[in-house]
């Protein structure tokens, strides 16, 4: 079967959520805590002699996985994901973020993790038809969205150290409020001392749970120091900063720079990321991918020279950054305001997403 003639069926639950439980959750759905009703699924194997398939796209109940427990990835973790985020804007469509770019990185990561790549088309199929059963669970209220989750799993059972010849891609939907909660303050940042989320060579680059996994420890850490995230370094490059645990950096300077580590292999090709650097060039400012070591960043917030740091990522879209704490000192105010140039990108980007502000990228897509 061609990528073209796949069609997704269409397996309705018989148990939706009533529409006032549904309106309970929508009013205070927090991140990641509830989910929609149905998934989308498509699976694809491997032949011995070579053929490769993608096949039985469908739409499901949202459950439970049944997997054998040889499945690779219990074993060796072939895993992938993504995240992005679904507004419905005043005129009653239902739009996405950059979904293309979600597509292109979800491949990214699938190369390195010897995953099957899924074809575009079918990963713009599977968010259509999910959001288009399930759009109901669409929260109001400023920045709320449906934040999806599109995953790839390899389910062949077998305990040989080898790519999985059998992978299940799906779709899990989930309504989502401010990431951090509450109004939008500086937050404060944990510096890793003792841990690396990756190494060169790695899988820094790739959306893959195990990088995820790797950080908790140190994310642990820093919130028993009072602390919303943590912040890793390159130490074998000059204490290089790479990005947190799950988001990208910026750092804005007096003389209009605006600067975040350059992509090395071992930080995430962020799609806010990437929307950031194209609205600080629209904005005429001095954009710079380059390295940036926790030296500049100590001597720029004494001197005055760095004037807002600010963190970006799809949960979060832009959250400002307040203090950098370790075990011996601590690097900027507690008193810390939001900067003008972080709000004012956050506002534009916000503005893009919910449709209040123009898109002159192209950057959203209609979904329904």
């Amino acid at each position: 079967m061609t990528v073209s003639a796949l069609e997704f069926c269409q397996e309705l639950s018989t148990n939706p959520k009533p529409a006032a439980e549904r309106a309970a959750i929508l009013a205070n759905p927090g991140f990641g805590d509830y989910f929609t009703d149905h998934t989308a699924v498509i699976d694809w194997k491997a032949g011995d002699s070579g053929e490769q398939e993608w096949q039985n796209a469908r739409i499901e109940p949202y459950g439970p996985i049944s997997i054998d427990p040889a499945a690779g990835v219990l074993h060796y973790g072939q895993e992938i994901f993504e995240g992005l985020k679904v507004y419905r804007h005043a005129d009653g469509s239902v739009v996405s973020f950059r979904p293309e770019a979600n597509a292109a990185r979800l491949n990214l990561s699938a190369r390195r993790l010897a995953l099957p790549e899924l074809p575009e088309e079918l990963f713009m199929e599977s968010i259509r038809q999910l959001v288009a059963l399930d759009q109901d669970w669409i929260p109001d209220g400023e920045g709320a969205a449906l934040y999806l989750r599109p995953f790839m799993i390899a389910t062949e059972p077998f305990l040989g150290v080898r790519p999985a010849r059998e992978v299940s891609y799906r779709v899990i939907a989930s309504p989502a409020g401010n990431y951090f909660g509450g109004e939008l303050k500086p937050v404060s940042i944990w510096l890793s001392t003792k841990y690396a989320r990756a190494g060169r060579g790695g899988t820094g680059e790739a959306k893959c749970g195990g990088n995820y996994a790797a950080s908790l420890i140190a994310q642990m850490e820093g919130e028993a120091n009072g602390c919303k995230q943590v912040l890793f370094l390159d130490e074998f490059n000059d204490n290089a900063v790479e990005e947190l645990g799950g988001m990208n950096v910026f750092f804005v300077f007096k003389d209009g720079r605006l600067v975040t580590p350059a992509l090395s292999g071992t930080i995430l090709h962020g799609i806010t990321r990437s929307s950031v650097l194209q609205l600080g060039r629209d904005r005429g400012m001095d954009v710079q991918e380059r390295k940036i070591t926790l030296d500049e960043w100590r001597d720029g917030i004494a001197s005055g020279d760095i004037t807002e740091v600010f963190a970006c990522g799809t949960a979060a879209v832009i959250t400002p950054i307040g203090q950098l704490k370790t075990e011996d000192e601590v690097i900027g105010s507690a008193d810390a305001k939001p900067g003008e140039v972080t709000m004012s990108i956050r506002e534009q980007l916000l503005g893009i997403q919910t449709g209040t502000v123009e898109d002159t990228h192209g950057w959203l897509t209609r979904l329904a």
